[in-house]
């Protein structure tokens, strides 16, 4: 059986043609909700996934009508992606998800119809200034840890780590059901520090291209001292008067970043977690390093730090969606 996967992002999209359980094609573009966004209108977004699933089946060497069954996952599903479609509350299993996909035709993408997940949010009934730290949401990190959990073949509890733009962190009970998730602006806020400040110079523009855990270390150590704005700006003070290098720098800013995404992981309201739950890592290879280092050192945690491979890494959104459909009933 012949199967498509979208894994629709904020700026960019993936598509991967399936045989069976083997992928046989991929294919991405540089096109997202934030096209939604800047243009106003879902034109540039309907296109650049129509196009992508037209080169991911060229490939494959199919049309794309040979394909029975196309599963759309991520920012897609959101109120500037091709359907909006509410998220579900948690606790969430897989089967339970697998019963939420909503079916629809978008003419301007494909003449199938497309099956679409649904993101998943914490259950917080109300949320008020006493409540909205508790409060997160998540489109595709759902899917995500579904395939990650099959792929392997993992029981709960366990925390995923999902290192991107934004960090997520998503706590899976003894059931495999999803019980919750945090979301940090790390990605993000390291790429403006690293391009758009006056610590620049100090990282000589450029993100870690190779773990120093020293300097990651201390970076963390700072920040958790000093806090964050502090330990910032300290790279800069590096740069003026020790003998470091940019390379040493930009690990001392990851540190200060990712050392407060950890303090987040263990003082927020969303969830709690026994500290001797096993944490799986998974994303870029510096950030799943960076990840496993910071936890693998903190005493707070004592379960295994289980990194997974960069060549599945890539893969999780897809392989999350089949399961799904499977559940579902749709390889039939």
């Amino acid at each position: 059986m012949l199967a498509i996967t979208i894994d629709g992002g904020t700026t960019n999209t993936r598509v991967m043609v399936w045989r069976h359980d083997r992928i046989i094609s991929r294919a991405s573009a540089e096109v997202g909700v934030r096209d939604t966004a800047i243009t106003g209108n879902k034109q540039k977004l309907q296109a650049g996934v129509r196009n992508t699933i037209l080169e991911a089946a060229a490939l494959a060497g199919i049309e794309v009508s040979g394909a029975k069954l196309i599963v759309a996952s991520g920012m897609i599903t959101s109120e500037k992606g091709l359907l909006e479609v509410p998220h579900i509350p948690a606790p969430v299993d897989i089967r339970e998800l697998a019963a939420k996909l909503i079916q629809k035709v978008i003419p301007e993408v494909s003449a199938q119809p497309i099956w679409f997940v649904p993101g998943v949010k914490n259950s917080i009934p109300k949320v008020d200034l006493l409540t909205y730290e508790a409060m997160d949401i998540m489109r595709g990190e759902e899917v995500e840890a579904f395939g990650l959990l099959e792929h392997q073949k993992l029981q709960g509890p366990a925390i995923c780590v999902f290192p991107g733009s934004h960090s997520k962190f998503v706590t899976v009970g003894k059931k495999n059901q999803i019980t919750a998730c945090i979301t940090t602006l790390a990605g993000e806020l390291l790429d403006v520090v690293t391009g758009h400040t006056i610590l620049a110079s100090a990282v000589a523009n450029s993100f870690v291209g190779e773990l120093d855990e020293a300097m990651l270390f201390e970076g963390a150590r700072c920040s958790a001292a000093a806090g964050l704005t502090r330990a910032l700006f300290s790279a800069r003070i590096l740069e003026l008067f020790s003998d470091s290098t940019s390379k040493q720098r930009a690990n001392f800013l990851l540190g200060a970043v990712l050392g407060q995404d950890i303090v987040a992981l263990k003082r927020s309201s969303a969830f709690r977690f026994d500290p001797a739950t096993p944490v799986v890592i998974t994303g870029k290879k510096v950030m799943k390093q960076a990840f496993a280092a910071l936890i693998s050192s903190d005493s707070f945690f004592r379960g295994e730090v289980i990194a997974i491979d960069d060549d599945i890494a890539g893969d999780l959104a897809g392989l999350g969606a089949m399961a799904l459909a499977r559940e579902r009933g749709l390889m039939g």
